[in-house]
Protein backbone atom coordinates (compact mmCIF):
# COMPACT_ATOMS: atom_id res chain seq x y z
CA UNK A 1 0.00 0.00 0.00
CA UNK A 2 2.64 2.83 1.16
CA UNK A 3 4.95 1.46 -2.52
CA UNK A 4 2.07 1.93 -4.47
CA UNK A 5 0.36 5.41 -3.09
CA UNK A 6 4.24 6.11 -3.35
CA UNK A 7 4.44 5.42 -6.66
CA UNK A 8 1.30 7.76 -7.08
CA UNK A 9 2.70 10.75 -5.58
CA UNK A 10 5.80 10.57 -7.58
CA UNK A 11 4.19 10.09 -10.52
CA UNK A 12 1.64 12.95 -9.99
CA UNK A 13 -1.64 13.55 -11.33
CA UNK A 14 -1.32 11.68 -15.09
CA UNK A 15 -1.62 8.38 -12.77
CA UNK A 16 -5.17 9.16 -12.26
CA UNK A 17 -7.92 9.28 -15.17
CA UNK A 18 -9.70 11.90 -15.70
CA UNK A 19 -12.91 10.71 -14.10
CA UNK A 20 -11.13 9.60 -10.94
CA UNK A 21 -9.19 12.76 -10.60
CA UNK A 22 -12.85 14.64 -10.68
CA UNK A 23 -14.13 12.94 -8.59
CA UNK A 24 -10.91 12.97 -5.63
CA UNK A 25 -10.85 16.96 -6.50
CA UNK A 26 -14.24 17.06 -5.34
CA UNK A 27 -14.80 15.14 -2.17
CA UNK A 28 -11.93 17.62 -0.95
CA UNK A 29 -13.12 20.99 -2.02
CA UNK A 30 -16.40 19.89 -0.42
CA UNK A 31 -14.50 18.53 2.54
CA UNK A 32 -12.55 21.68 2.70
CA UNK A 33 -16.03 23.33 2.69
CA UNK A 34 -18.42 21.71 5.23
CA UNK A 35 -15.61 19.45 7.17
CA UNK A 36 -17.69 16.06 6.78
CA UNK A 37 -17.47 13.24 5.23
CA UNK A 38 -18.66 13.08 1.11
CA UNK A 39 -21.41 10.93 0.22
CA UNK A 40 -21.56 9.85 -3.35
CA UNK A 41 -24.96 11.33 -3.65
CA UNK A 42 -23.50 14.17 -2.62
CA UNK A 43 -21.57 14.20 -5.19
CA UNK A 44 -23.94 12.96 -7.83
CA UNK A 45 -25.85 15.83 -7.13
CA UNK A 46 -23.68 18.05 -7.95
CA UNK A 47 -24.37 17.59 -11.65
CA UNK A 48 -20.90 15.69 -11.93
CA UNK A 49 -22.24 13.79 -14.88
CA UNK A 50 -21.48 10.36 -12.65
CA UNK A 51 -23.76 8.09 -11.13
CA UNK A 52 -23.66 6.90 -7.18
CA UNK A 53 -22.82 3.93 -7.99
CA UNK A 54 -20.35 5.29 -10.62
CA UNK A 55 -18.85 7.22 -7.62
CA UNK A 56 -18.51 5.14 -4.64
CA UNK A 57 -16.68 2.22 -7.21
CA UNK A 58 -13.97 4.87 -7.96
CA UNK A 59 -14.18 6.24 -4.24
CA UNK A 60 -13.19 2.67 -3.30
CA UNK A 61 -10.18 2.69 -5.46
CA UNK A 62 -8.93 6.06 -3.97
CA UNK A 63 -9.02 4.83 -0.71
CA UNK A 64 -7.49 1.55 -1.76
CA UNK A 65 -4.55 3.72 -2.87
CA UNK A 66 -4.61 5.71 0.50
CA UNK A 67 -6.06 8.60 -0.72
CA UNK A 68 -9.26 8.28 0.82
CA UNK A 69 -10.38 7.59 4.46
CA UNK A 70 -12.19 4.40 4.78
CA UNK A 71 -13.54 4.75 8.01
CA UNK A 72 -17.34 6.62 6.45
CA UNK A 73 -17.85 4.27 4.09
CA UNK A 74 -22.07 4.51 4.81
CA UNK A 75 -21.89 8.25 5.72
CA UNK A 76 -19.20 9.40 3.03
CA UNK A 77 -15.31 9.76 3.17
CA UNK A 78 -12.90 12.35 3.48
CA UNK A 79 -9.10 12.51 2.48
CA UNK A 80 -6.16 11.47 4.45
CA UNK A 81 -3.60 13.16 4.79
CA UNK A 82 -1.76 11.80 1.92
CA UNK A 83 -4.75 12.79 0.11
CA UNK A 84 -4.29 16.39 1.03
CA UNK A 85 -1.20 16.35 0.53
CA UNK A 86 -1.49 14.87 -3.24
CA UNK A 87 -4.32 17.60 -3.86
CA UNK A 88 -2.53 20.26 -2.62
CA UNK A 89 0.47 19.71 -4.97
CA UNK A 90 -1.23 18.28 -8.05
CA UNK A 91 -4.88 19.36 -8.16
CA UNK A 92 -4.83 22.75 -6.35
CA UNK A 93 -4.92 25.55 -9.21
CA UNK A 94 -2.45 28.31 -8.14
CA UNK A 95 -4.54 31.57 -7.50
CA UNK A 96 -3.63 35.14 -7.18
CA UNK A 97 -4.46 36.48 -3.73
CA UNK A 98 -8.15 38.40 -2.97
CA UNK A 99 -8.14 41.70 -4.00
CA UNK A 100 -10.02 42.44 0.10
CA UNK A 101 -6.99 39.82 1.53
CA UNK A 102 -4.73 42.44 -0.36
CA UNK A 103 -6.03 45.22 1.54
CA UNK A 104 -6.27 44.02 5.03
CA UNK A 105 -2.95 43.42 4.69
CA UNK A 106 -1.51 46.39 3.35
CA UNK A 107 -3.51 48.46 6.05
CA UNK A 108 -2.31 46.49 8.78
CA UNK A 109 1.79 47.03 7.93
CA UNK A 110 1.22 50.82 6.58
CA UNK A 111 -0.44 50.70 10.84
CA UNK A 112 2.77 49.05 11.89
CA UNK A 113 4.95 51.96 10.11
CA UNK A 114 8.97 51.42 10.38
CA UNK A 115 8.95 49.73 13.43
CA UNK A 116 9.56 46.17 13.23
CA UNK A 117 8.85 44.97 16.35
CA UNK A 118 5.46 46.08 15.89
CA UNK A 119 4.94 45.15 12.14
CA UNK A 120 5.98 41.07 13.83
CA UNK A 121 3.11 41.26 15.98
CA UNK A 122 0.97 42.98 13.48
CA UNK A 123 1.37 40.23 11.29
CA UNK A 124 0.77 37.37 13.28
CA UNK A 125 -1.84 39.22 14.70
CA UNK A 126 -3.19 39.90 11.41
CA UNK A 127 -2.57 36.52 9.26
CA UNK A 128 -5.14 34.65 12.47
CA UNK A 129 -7.36 37.46 11.94
CA UNK A 130 -7.32 37.19 7.67
CA UNK A 131 -7.16 33.18 7.70
CA UNK A 132 -8.87 32.49 10.73
CA UNK A 133 -6.36 30.20 12.29
CA UNK A 134 -3.67 31.02 14.49
CA UNK A 135 -0.86 33.39 13.23
CA UNK A 136 2.81 32.65 14.21
CA UNK A 137 5.83 34.68 13.38
CA UNK A 138 9.59 33.82 14.34
CA UNK A 139 11.62 36.92 15.44
CA UNK A 140 14.33 37.57 12.44
CA UNK A 141 17.69 35.70 13.06
CA UNK A 142 20.90 38.07 12.97
CA UNK A 143 22.55 37.01 10.00
CA UNK A 144 24.09 40.40 8.79
CA UNK A 145 27.83 40.32 8.53
CA UNK A 146 30.13 42.35 10.97
CA UNK A 147 32.00 45.59 9.13
CA UNK A 148 33.89 46.69 12.11
CA UNK A 149 34.60 46.13 16.02
CA UNK A 150 36.18 48.71 18.44
CA UNK A 151 36.89 48.35 21.91
CA UNK A 152 36.99 51.88 23.58
CA UNK A 153 37.99 52.28 27.46
CA UNK A 154 35.14 53.61 29.74
CA UNK A 155 36.80 53.62 33.21
CA UNK A 156 39.95 51.81 34.89
CA UNK A 157 37.68 48.90 34.55
CA UNK A 158 35.06 49.20 32.23
CA UNK A 159 35.63 48.55 28.25
CA UNK A 160 32.48 48.91 25.72
CA UNK A 161 32.70 46.54 23.17
CA UNK A 162 31.05 48.12 19.86
CA UNK A 163 29.59 46.23 16.52
CA UNK A 164 28.61 47.62 13.73
CA UNK A 165 27.00 45.06 11.34
CA UNK A 166 26.44 45.47 7.07
CA UNK A 167 22.74 46.15 7.72
CA UNK A 168 23.37 49.24 9.28
CA UNK A 169 23.01 48.23 12.92
CA UNK A 170 25.08 48.90 15.65
CA UNK A 171 24.98 46.96 19.14
CA UNK A 172 27.53 47.52 22.45
CA UNK A 173 28.06 45.96 25.43
CA UNK A 174 30.07 47.16 28.60
CA UNK A 175 32.44 44.42 29.94
CA UNK A 176 34.71 44.43 32.95
CA UNK A 177 38.37 44.77 32.50
CA UNK A 178 41.32 44.03 34.69
CA UNK A 179 42.95 46.73 36.18
CA UNK A 180 46.30 47.89 34.48
CA UNK A 181 45.07 47.05 31.16
CA UNK A 182 47.00 49.12 28.60
CA UNK A 183 45.83 51.18 25.78
CA UNK A 184 48.56 48.70 23.48
CA UNK A 185 46.46 45.73 25.00
CA UNK A 186 42.93 46.84 24.10
CA UNK A 187 44.70 48.09 20.45
CA UNK A 188 45.78 44.65 19.75
CA UNK A 189 42.19 43.11 20.53
CA UNK A 190 40.66 45.50 18.36
CA UNK A 191 43.16 44.64 15.53
CA UNK A 192 42.63 40.80 15.88
CA UNK A 193 38.88 40.86 16.19
CA UNK A 194 38.98 43.37 12.77
CA UNK A 195 41.67 41.30 10.88
CA UNK A 196 39.79 37.94 11.44
CA UNK A 197 35.82 38.68 12.10
CA UNK A 198 34.90 41.08 9.29
CA UNK A 199 32.64 40.13 6.94
CA UNK A 200 31.65 37.30 8.37
CA UNK A 201 28.31 36.50 10.43
CA UNK A 202 28.16 36.65 14.41
CA UNK A 203 27.72 32.70 14.54
CA UNK A 204 30.86 32.43 12.26
CA UNK A 205 32.72 34.46 14.06
CA UNK A 206 32.06 33.13 17.00
CA UNK A 207 33.44 29.35 15.71
CA UNK A 208 36.27 31.52 14.17
CA UNK A 209 37.50 32.77 17.85
CA UNK A 210 37.56 29.80 19.40
CA UNK A 211 39.56 28.26 17.02
CA UNK A 212 41.95 30.89 16.47
CA UNK A 213 42.31 32.04 20.21
CA UNK A 214 42.99 28.07 20.49
CA UNK A 215 46.04 28.72 17.35
CA UNK A 216 47.47 32.34 19.07
CA UNK A 217 47.09 31.48 22.75
CA UNK A 218 51.26 32.19 23.00
CA UNK A 219 50.28 35.29 20.48
CA UNK A 220 48.18 36.29 22.63
CA UNK A 221 48.63 37.38 26.57
CA UNK A 222 46.67 35.64 29.18
CA UNK A 223 45.06 39.22 29.51
CA UNK A 224 44.33 40.20 25.90
CA UNK A 225 42.26 36.58 25.41
CA UNK A 226 40.47 37.07 28.39
CA UNK A 227 39.16 40.84 26.82
CA UNK A 228 38.13 38.59 23.61
CA UNK A 229 36.24 35.92 25.49
CA UNK A 230 34.32 37.95 27.51
CA UNK A 231 33.69 40.87 25.15
CA UNK A 232 32.18 38.08 22.91
CA UNK A 233 31.00 35.72 25.71
CA UNK A 234 28.28 38.74 26.65
CA UNK A 235 26.27 38.11 23.23
CA UNK A 236 26.87 34.75 22.25
CA UNK A 237 24.65 34.68 25.55
CA UNK A 238 22.32 37.02 24.66
CA UNK A 239 20.63 38.02 21.53
CA UNK A 240 22.62 35.90 19.59
CA UNK A 241 22.12 32.75 21.10
CA UNK A 242 19.53 31.87 18.39
CA UNK A 243 16.99 31.90 21.58
CA UNK A 244 14.45 33.56 18.96
CA UNK A 245 10.39 34.71 20.10
CA UNK A 246 7.82 32.73 18.48
CA UNK A 247 4.80 34.98 18.32
CA UNK A 248 1.09 33.12 18.62
CA UNK A 249 -2.07 35.32 17.61
CA UNK A 250 -5.23 33.65 17.16
CA UNK A 251 -5.49 30.62 19.51
CA UNK A 252 -9.48 31.40 19.72
CA UNK A 253 -9.82 30.86 16.39
CA UNK A 254 -8.95 27.07 16.80
CA UNK A 255 -11.96 26.66 18.94
CA UNK A 256 -13.87 28.08 16.69
CA UNK A 257 -12.29 25.45 13.57
CA UNK A 258 -14.15 22.59 16.15
CA UNK A 259 -15.62 20.16 13.93
CA UNK A 260 -15.99 16.61 13.49
CA UNK A 261 -12.95 15.93 12.50
CA UNK A 262 -10.89 18.20 15.00
CA UNK A 263 -13.14 18.24 18.53
CA UNK A 264 -12.37 19.75 21.86
CA UNK A 265 -10.23 17.32 22.74
CA UNK A 266 -7.89 17.28 19.77
CA UNK A 267 -7.62 21.16 20.03
CA UNK A 268 -6.26 20.87 23.42
CA UNK A 269 -4.02 18.74 22.26
CA UNK A 270 -2.58 21.58 19.03
CA UNK A 271 -2.54 23.91 22.67
CA UNK A 272 -0.62 21.58 24.35
CA UNK A 273 1.45 21.92 20.45
CA UNK A 274 1.24 25.85 20.45
CA UNK A 275 3.35 25.69 23.61
CA UNK A 276 6.31 23.62 22.49
CA UNK A 277 8.04 26.51 21.30
CA UNK A 278 11.10 25.55 20.52
CA UNK A 279 9.46 22.00 18.27
CA UNK A 280 7.36 25.01 16.50
CA UNK A 281 10.33 27.48 15.29
CA UNK A 282 11.97 24.40 14.16
CA UNK A 283 9.31 23.77 11.83
CA UNK A 284 9.26 27.02 10.83
CA UNK A 285 13.01 26.47 10.18
CA UNK A 286 12.36 24.30 7.65
CA UNK A 287 10.45 26.58 5.97
CA UNK A 288 13.51 28.73 5.23
CA UNK A 289 14.55 26.67 2.41
CA UNK A 290 13.86 28.08 -0.41
CA UNK A 291 11.58 30.97 -1.52
CA UNK A 292 8.54 28.90 -1.49
CA UNK A 293 5.39 28.56 0.44
CA UNK A 294 5.92 25.19 2.36
CA UNK A 295 2.95 22.80 3.66
CA UNK A 296 3.23 20.75 6.74
CA UNK A 297 -0.13 18.48 6.57
CA UNK A 298 -1.01 16.30 9.68
CA UNK A 299 0.97 13.28 10.19
CA UNK A 300 3.49 14.34 8.04
CA UNK A 301 5.03 15.88 11.12
CA UNK A 302 5.05 14.42 14.56
CA UNK A 303 4.12 17.49 16.42
CA UNK A 304 0.72 17.74 14.48
CA UNK A 305 0.31 14.21 14.45
CA UNK A 306 -1.86 14.01 17.39
CA UNK A 307 -4.05 16.95 16.82
CA UNK A 308 -4.70 16.32 12.97
CA UNK A 309 -3.53 20.31 12.25
CA UNK A 310 -2.02 21.92 9.42
CA UNK A 311 0.67 24.59 8.72
CA UNK A 312 1.21 26.95 5.99
CA UNK A 313 4.51 28.59 6.84
CA UNK A 314 7.12 31.03 4.51
CA UNK A 315 10.36 32.47 4.94
CA UNK A 316 10.97 36.46 4.84
CA UNK A 317 14.43 38.00 4.74
CA UNK A 318 16.41 40.35 4.94
CA UNK A 319 18.14 43.59 2.95
CA UNK A 320 20.75 41.09 2.33
CA UNK A 321 18.44 38.80 0.78
CA UNK A 322 19.01 36.31 3.69
CA UNK A 323 16.77 34.27 5.21
CA UNK A 324 16.16 35.62 8.85
CA UNK A 325 12.99 33.88 9.60
CA UNK A 326 9.39 32.54 8.75
CA UNK A 327 5.43 32.98 9.13
CA UNK A 328 2.44 31.03 8.67
CA UNK A 329 -1.11 29.87 10.01
CA UNK A 330 -1.65 26.76 11.83
CA UNK A 331 -5.20 25.15 11.77
CA UNK A 332 -7.04 22.15 11.10
CA UNK A 333 -5.93 20.07 7.89
CA UNK A 334 -8.96 21.23 5.71
CA UNK A 335 -7.81 24.63 5.92
CA UNK A 336 -8.33 26.78 2.58
CA UNK A 337 -5.15 25.96 1.17
CA UNK A 338 -6.05 28.13 -2.43
CA UNK A 339 -6.72 30.89 -0.30
CA UNK A 340 -4.56 30.77 2.59
CA UNK A 341 -1.53 29.85 0.43
CA UNK A 342 -1.06 33.36 -0.98
CA UNK A 343 -2.02 35.06 1.67
CA UNK A 344 0.98 33.83 3.59
CA UNK A 345 3.09 34.52 0.56
CA UNK A 346 2.16 37.92 0.14
CA UNK A 347 2.44 38.70 3.79
CA UNK A 348 6.22 37.19 3.78
CA UNK A 349 6.72 39.29 0.48
CA UNK A 350 5.99 42.42 1.98
CA UNK A 351 7.13 41.88 5.55
CA UNK A 352 11.21 40.97 3.36
CA UNK A 353 10.36 44.68 1.71
CA UNK A 354 10.05 46.15 5.37
CA UNK A 355 13.33 44.63 6.28
CA UNK A 356 14.84 45.77 3.38
CA UNK A 357 13.46 49.39 3.99
CA UNK A 358 14.62 49.20 7.45
CA UNK A 359 18.20 48.53 6.40
CA UNK A 360 18.33 51.33 3.23
CA UNK A 361 17.45 53.63 6.19
CA UNK A 362 20.07 51.67 9.02
CA UNK A 363 22.65 52.25 6.39
CA UNK A 364 23.67 55.89 5.40
CA UNK A 365 22.93 56.58 9.50
CA UNK A 366 26.13 54.40 10.72
CA UNK A 367 28.70 56.09 12.14
CA UNK A 368 31.49 55.35 14.23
Amino acid sequence: MVGELNKLLNNGVQDLDERARQIFREIVETYIETGEPVGSRTLSQKGIGLSPATIRNTMADLAGLGLLDAQHISAGRSPTHQGLRFFVDGLLEASQIKEQDKIAIDQRFSEAGDDISNALSEVSSMLSGIAGGAGLVTTPKRESAITHVEFVKISPNQTLVVLVFDDGQVENRLIDVPYGFTASQLQETTNFLNHHLVGRTFSEAIVLINSELQKNQRELDEITQRLINDGFALWSGNVYNDDRTLIVRGRSNLLKNADLNMDLERVQVLFDELEKKRDLIQLLDAAKDGAAVKLFIGSENPLFALSGSALIAAPYVDGQNRVVGALGVIGPTRINYARIIPIVDYTARLLSKMMEKRRLIAAPGVKF
